[in-house]
């Protein structure tokens, strides 16, 4: 299985768009590409319960963010105020750079 190319990167600014935390905004933590999946900062968050063990001898119930699908979440566009698509320009130099569908403003500024 070959694996997909996404434009969300890490860091990125991103609205959730289906679910429990529909409509939060968020900052991408990770993108596991393999399973299509992103950690999102405080969305998704579950609680787990654990025993005591050597690395944590108190245990209890601990808070942790777990993956949402990839394409449950859309870039947000400040510009624009919402969730857009991203496309990719290529510049005569041969560098690739992400910019929104709707309004044209680049995403990539580096």
């Amino acid at each position: 299985m070959a694996l997909v190319k996404y434009k969300l990167k890490k860091n990125d600014p991103v609205i959730v768009k289906v679910g429990k935390d529909k409509g939060k905004k968020s900052k991408i933590l990770k993108v596991d590409k393999k399973n299509a999946k992103l950690f999102l900062e405080d969305v998704n968050v579950v609680k787990r319960h654990t025993k005591p063990n050597p690395m944590d001898p108190d245990g209890g119930i601990h808070e942790k963010e777990m993956p949402i699908d990839i394409s449950n979440a859309m870039y947000y566009c400040k510009k624009c105020d919402s969730g857009v698509r991203l496309g990719v320009k290529v510049l005569g130099s041969g560098q690739k750079q992400r910019f929104c569908k709707s309004c044209g403003e680049i995403v990539d500024k580096d």
